[in-house]
């Protein structure tokens, strides 16, 4: 089966979140699967069942109670956004191989800018030396899958200073600018949906 591409932009992080909520909740059994592809204004975003305690100070833009998994992170320009809209049940897929799916797409990608990253299993994302480059957060509902991946790319890490990221203590961040790769944020979408295309096996694109 196919999935459709959208290129959002960016985006205010609240609407968004509404629209992949309602999509899930009015697509059918025929709905083409969809990534959504964008930035998001800046904002801090706090997982249903997130701790405020890993707020540490004041925060620099707002924060949002998402219907997400996951702890508190930071959105904002230069950090790619793919929100995964997938009929897990169709795919005959669970929710941690999907979350696996994204993970390896991202390592994937990363060993194309030559760099090493892993996954954790204990807690999900992608790292390179023990720094967080990327996040996972999904939300399922009947059997589908919503919210996805965000891959640090050339975007301010200070706002990070304020938070646990992902509810982890003394949890450091980086990037690919950080780590000396000269690329776009929007440069890298196209090899992260390829990557993504190919391992959650669609047909093509529309």
């Amino acid at each position: 089966m196919d999935v459709r591409i959208r290129h959002r932009g960016i985006e205010d992080y609240e609407p968004i979140w509404l629209e992949m909520r309602g999509f899930t909740e009015e697509r059918g059994p025929d709905t083409l699967d969809e990534f959504w592809v964008l930035e998001h204004k800046p904002v801090f975003t706090l997982g249903l069942n997130g701790d405020r305690r890993h707020v540490l100070g004041p925060l620099s833009a707002p924060l949002v109670n998402s219907d997400r998994g996951g702890q508190v992170t930071y959105h904002g320009p230069g950090q790619l956004i793919v929100y995964a809209l997938i009929d897990l049940n169709r795919k005959k897929l669970g929710v941690r191989t999907a979350v696996t799916g994204l993970e390896q797409a991202v390592i994937r990608l990363l060993s194309q800018y030559g760099v090493r990253s892993q996954a954790r299993r204990e807690a999900p994302g992608v790292y390179v030396e023990g720094r967080k480059i990327a996040s996972l957060g999904l939300r399922v509902r009947r059997g589908c899958s919503y919210h996805g991946v965000s891959l640090n790319v050339d975007l301010d890490l200070t706002p990070f200073g304020a938070i646990d990221p992902c509810g982890q203590r003394n949890l450091e961040v980086t990037s690919l600018a950080r780590l000396g790769v000269a690329v776009r944020c929007r440069e890298t979408a196209a090899p992260l949906l390829l990557q993504l295309i190919q391992h959650f096996d669609y047909s093509g694109i529309v």
